[in-house]
Order: structure tokens, then sequence, then C-alpha cells
């Protein structure tokens, strides 16, 4: 007795519709009338909607229906398709690299983010929402340093930094205070903690 297990059966090209509606592709291409292979082909693409309701919240859901239909049948099958029928090369091509921006980053462990932050505050006006924002920028400034260097870090050393990224256009007094370091790394090891939950 011989078993006819799916390791030595053909592989499926869209898995997620499973043999069946692959078979009924193959016996679809060997239907000789055209106006019955046509009927044919809308029964299966029913089928397949049928199988795959998550697609009918995509844009052109029938579309993606006839080109599945389309790729299981190896681009060969011959009938009348209400949308333009794909080509092998089209789906085979390869994607266009994604553009990077080489951002030159001073500090790593601060990132892009805060120096563009710090661009824009310290072309903001004088006044209270500055100082605000200055504020928010040191403290973010002092976590992300104490994230990637595990030690000890004054305030002086946020505010030459802040100072350094700025151009020397924030220049921050000895009177504003940051969040406590033992605040900031216990905070850090809750979450790390929390993680691991």
């Amino acid at each position: 007795m011989s078993y006819d297990y799916n390791t030595q059966r053909k592989k499926l090209v869209l898995p997620e519709y499973g043999r069946n509606v692959h078979k009924m592709v193959e016996y679809l291409m060997t239907l000789k009338d055209r106006e019955e292979r046509n009927k044919a082909a809308r029964a299966i693409i029913s089928i397949m909607g049928n199988l795959n309701p998550h697609l009918r919240d995509v844009a052109d859901f029938k579309h993606k229906l006839w080109d599945h239909l389309f790729i299981m049948s190896d681009f060969m099958l011959d009938i009348d398709s209400p949308y333009e029928k794909p080509t092998p090369e089209v789906l085979y091509e390869k994607p266009r690299p994604v553009p990077y921006s080489n951002y030159d980053i001073r500090y790593k462990h601060y990132g892009k983010i805060i120096e563009l932050m710090i661009k824009k505050a310290a072309d903001y006006p004088e006044g209270k929402e500055r100082e605000a924002l200055i504020r928010l920028i040191a403290n973010h400034m002092k976590k992300c340093y104490l994230t990637w260097n595990r030690e000890v870090v004054t305030d002086d050393i946020i505010f030459n930094d802040l100072r350094t990224l700025s151009e020397g256009k924030i220049v921050i007094d000895n009177e504003m205070k940051l969040s406590d370091t033992r605040d900031i790394l216990a905070k850090n090891k809750k979450k790390r903690i929390q993680g691991k939950k």
C-alpha cells in the first residue's frame, strides 16, 4: 500500500488557498471551451474569496484574487479577466532599494531626533515655553545617556552636550535641576523587569 504524503506532492504556489483550489485551477486549464473556462474561473474566484474573507478589507479585493488565479496557473491561463493579466516579470521584480539618510550623529546615545529637537529649541523664541522645552529635552538626554552608558551622569555633562549640540545657542545655568539619576535608573530597571514578564 502506498501513501500520498504532502512532501511527495507538487509544491503549492500559493499555499494559503490549499491543494483543492490548486487542483481546480489545474482542471480549469484542461477545459477546451473558452466560455466554460470563463464560467469555471468565476466559480473558483468565488471560492477563493470565501476562503480568505480577510482580503475583503483590502483595496481591489477582486483584482488580487484574479492575480492569484493567474499566478497559480503559472500565467498560462487563457480566460477573459475583468483585469489586466499580470506578468511574471512584474511579480518577480526586485524591489527598489530604500534610500537611507546618512546623518552624521555626533553623540550616538542621544540619537538624531534629539539633535533635531535641540536645533528647533535653539531657534525657539525666549520665554517660559522655550525653557520648558529645553528642560524636557535635557531630561530625555539624561535618560538616553543612562540607558546606553549605565553610569552616573552629572547634570553638567548633559548641559555641556546640550550647549555643544546647539552650537552655543542653548546655555543653561546651574539653577536648572534635572531628574535624579537614581530615579531614572529605577524606572529603567522596572521597565526591564516588566518586559521580561
